[in-house]
This record gives C-alpha cells, sequence and structure tokens, in this order.
C-alpha cells in the first residue's frame, strides 16, 4: 500500500508540474517550492528549536490561527513554523506577522521528509484538521516528536473506516493526540482503535470571538449604512451573485449591501458590477462623498471582510452552490442571521446553526426572497434569529485553551 501512496504522491506532482503553464494556481504550487530545502537552510538556525503549524489552506489557518497568537502572547520568544500545502492559503498569509518563518510544505515524498527534518529541529507539531502526510508524520514519530491534530473531522466515508483502509490508520497512530471537534468523530476514531482523543471543539470560535473584542469602527461604512438595514454577504461565487443581483435589481425595499467576492479578479468584479442596477460602487474607488448615494459596496480588496459584517442586519455566505460554503462564523459572532446555499452540511458550524434556527440554507432564489424577506419584516424573528448566532458561538468558547493546557502549558509545569 505504501508504493501505491507514494506512487500516487509523485503523480499528483508530475501532474501540477505538467499544468503550472497554463494553471496560475498550479504555477504558485511549483514555483514556491522550488528551492525549499536550500531556503529552509539558509533561513533557519538548524538548532533553534521550532514549533510547527501546518495547515492545508487559509480555512484551516484561521483554526490554527489561536494557537499561534496564544503561544506568541504567552512565550514571545519560542519560534514558530508555519507551512502552507495551498498556495490560496501560503499567497494570502506569506506575511503573517504571528509566526517567524512561513513556507511551502514539500511534497510528501520519503527524500523530502528526511531532508526536512535534518534541516529543523521541531520540537513540537500541530498539523490542522485533514491533514494526513504519510512521510512527514511517520518521521515526527520516529523521531519522538509530538504531533497532534487540531479541529479534526472524520466522517464513514473517509479511506481510514474503509475495508482497505487498515494502512492508512497507521498515519493515525503517528498522532500523540487527536482533538476532533464532534462526538461523532470521536466515536468513529474509537471504532478503529484510536483512543487518544479529546473532544475540543473548533478552534475558530475563539478566533471569531478575539475578532469582535478587537473591532473598531470605521466612520465611512457607518454613514454608508445609516439608519437602511444592511446585508453583507462574503465569499460570493458567481451562482451566489445571480440571486442577490436578481434581488437587488427587482426589489422595492430601500436596503444597503456590501457584497465581498470570493476571489477577487478585475473580470469578475467588472461583471458584477454591470449587473447591478442599483448604484454601485467598488470599496477601493469609493469616496466619502459617495457613501450616502451608493446602494451597493463590491469589496475588491481581501483581509476586511470579518470586520465588515458588524455593519450587516443580515448575512449571506458564499459557496454553497459549488464545493460548499465558506465562513459562517464571523457573520454568526457579530449576532447577524445566515443565509447560504445547500451545500453546507460537511461543515458542523452551518449545521448548528441551522439546528439552533440562526442560518436558513436556500435551494433557489425563490427561497432566499422568502426567507429574507421574512428576516426583514419581522424584527422580533430577526432578532431571535441573531441571538441564536451569537449564542452559539459563545457556547463553543475554549478550544483553544484546551488544547494548549494538554500540549504545550502542562508538560512544561510538571
Amino acid at each position: 500500500m505504501r508504493l501505491i501512496y507514494d506512487l500516487g504522491i509523485r503523480l499528483y506532482g508530475l501532474l501540477i508540474l505538467l499544468v503550472s503553464p497554463v494553471n496560475a494556481k498550479a504555477g504558485q504550487w511549483v514555483r514556491g517550492r522550488k528551492g525549499l530545502m536550500k531556503r529552509l537552510k539558509s533561513t533557519i538556525d538548524p538548532a533553534l528549536p521550532l514549533i510547527w503549524f501546518h495547515c492545508s489552506s487559509l480555512g484551516e489557518f484561521e483554526q490554527g490561527r489561536p494557537l499561534i497568537e496564544s503561544i506568541r502572547k504567552r512565550e514571545p520568544d519560542r519560534k514558530i513554523l508555519l507551512t502552507f500545502y495551498s498556495p490560496s492559503g501560503f499567497e494570502i498569509r506569506k506575511n503573517y506577522t504571528g509566526a517567524d518563518y512561513i513556507f511551502y510544505l514539500p511534497l510528501d515524498t520519503r527524500r523530502n521528509a528526511n531532508r526536512f527534518f535534518s534541516l529543523l529541529n521541531i520540537e513540537k507539531a500541530y498539523f490542522i484538521k485533514y491533514e494526513f502526510w504519510y512521510h512527514l508524520l511517520t518521521r515526527l514519530k520516529a523521531k519522538n516528536i509530538p504531533a497532534y491534530l487540531v479541529s479534526g473531522i472524520f466522517r464513514k466515508k473517509q479511506v481510514f473506516f474503509r475495508p482497505w483502509g487498515k494502512w492508512f490508520i497507521r498515519i493515525l497512530h503517528c498522532f500523540d493526540h487527536l482533538f476532533v471537534q464532534q462526538q461523532s468523530s470521536l466515536d468513529l476514531l474509537a471504532s478503529i482503535g484510536i483512543r487518544n482523543v479529546s473532544l475540543a471543539g473548533d478552534t475558530r470560535f475563539d478566533r471569531v470571538h478575539a475578532i469582535v473584542q478587537g473591532i473598531k469602527k470605521d466612520p465611512g461604512f457607518t454613514a454608508f449604512t445609516g439608519s437602511i438595514p444592511t446585508i453583507i454577504a462574503g465569499s460570493t461565487w458567481p451562482q451566489d451573485e445571480e440571486l442577490l443581483v436578481r434581488y437587488i435589481n427587482h426589489t422595492d425595499r430601500k436596503i444597503k449591501w456590501i457584497i465581498a467576492p470570493h476571489e477577487i479578479h478585475e473580470s469578475g468584479i467588472t461583471r458584477l458590477a454591470g449587473q447591478i442596477q442599483q448604484r454601485s460602487q467598488r470599496y477601493t474607488t469609493l469616496t466619502d462623498s459617495e457613501l450616502q448615494q451608493t446602494d451597493v459596496i463590491i469589496v475588491d480588496t481581501i483581509g476586511i471582510l470579518s470586520s465588515l459584517y458588524q455593519y450587516g442586519k443580515v448575512a449571506y455566505i458564499g459557496g454553497g452552490f459549488g464545493k460548499g460554503i465558506h465562513n459562517t462564523l464571523e457573520a454568526a459572532t457579530f449576532g447577524l442571521p445566515v443565509i447560504f446555499g445547500p451545500k453546507y452540511q460537511k461543515f458542523q458550524e452551518a449545521v448548528d446553526l441551522v439546528a439552533t434556527g440562526a442560518a436558513f440554507p436556500v435551494h433557489d432564489y425563490e427561497a432566499f426572497e422568502s426567507i429574507l424577506s421574512s428576516l426583514l419584516d419581522d424584527p422580533e424573528f430577526l432578532s431571535t434569529s441573531g441571538e441564536s448566532a451569537r449564542n452559539l458561538v459563545l457556547a463553543n468558547l475554549g478550544a483553544t485553551e484546551k488544547i494548549l493546557e494538554l500540549t504545550f502549558y502542562q508538560p512544561e509545569s510538571t
């Protein structure tokens, strides 16, 4: 089975290389790993103890971030290595100041794993959510370096729980402890003999709560919204925008909109702006004098979405008509009811928001129009739904401390 794994990894790397000239993300993936070992050697003192955090992409980074920043706050002299698998995480967070060193993860071959650990003095390793790399994890185990899985989610369809998945269970045995988000994950792991598991929850609740605590008001956005109900549409894709634009163009309601597309491409921004028949402006070109005359702001920059939810009454989260919804918790922590498309079941926080009456999945425009109208027409319904969203976040705080108490602080205090 290991031969099949190794062959699959090498074929994947070759495929990425072949498509890199015509695929921008594949090109970033290849360029980011070119000369990686030489850069590690020239940048990091091999004797320097490192706390290693590995995230696949941006969403997983947000789950690891509370741990990184808690360690940084309490022990600022500790050196932190942060690695990403995907360009969508690395390219956005390559200048993140919470980590001392930020690199791509090397392709998971035996040679790369041996070279990686010969260059670095890893003290502890935290893998976030879904990262299961055989060679890297077995080297951690062989070198007796503590390794932890954070905010893990396991489902019956995963390879570990298949009749032919016994070899892959070895990967899970490389973790000293696994911290999962749900009881069902804990039960699944127990069914295959993995018992060094704790139900810790999702560290993103701590992250979004921290955002609220440090938030500042922007006079411009305050002037834009005024007393008019504002809908914040975050991480939208074209399929989401079809619903939004249809509503914007046909409603008689006095509503303001802030739309933040998931991908900031000139063609997409131009297309969206051209479809909207109300008065719209781009965030980067908007002037103070235009704020009150504008109905729709299109956010054509990254890094500000989480702070925008404070100005809304209702949130729409994109992705639900594609591969799956994006971050709902940033809106929920501000007490906003959340609307999204039908593909949300893989996200436990979204399932919980729906169950508590704080979120509303829609399958088409008619359902979207109906629930948005109901929320805007019924102040009590709007308030109750928003409060349910906020309470869900508050009830799930504390995962960061649970994890660090068991993996970081407790061993040093005994």
